[in-house]
């Protein structure tokens, strides 16, 4: 399926979760903000959010400062 990943088209299987979305990407365990179809998701919600044809998603790396 296709969807839209920071603007980019990308193509994953489906039936592919947010979790297995980071997973592909190496962001497993990462501080990231996930975004999905303009809806923040929580990470306890990543494993059961199945991704569909079209959805939107945005990754934000979390940078620390001071």
């Amino acid at each position: 399926m296709r969807i839209q990943l920071n603007g980019e088209p990308y193509e994953l299987p489906e039936g592919d979760s947010l979790a297995d979305l980071l997973a592909r990407l190496d962001l497993t365990g990462k501080r990231v903000a996930v975004e999905l179809n303009l809806d923040i998701v929580p990470r306890s919600e990543h494993a059961s959010t199945l991704l569909r044809e079209g959805d939107r998603i945005e990754i934000v790396h979390a940078i620390g400062g001071g």
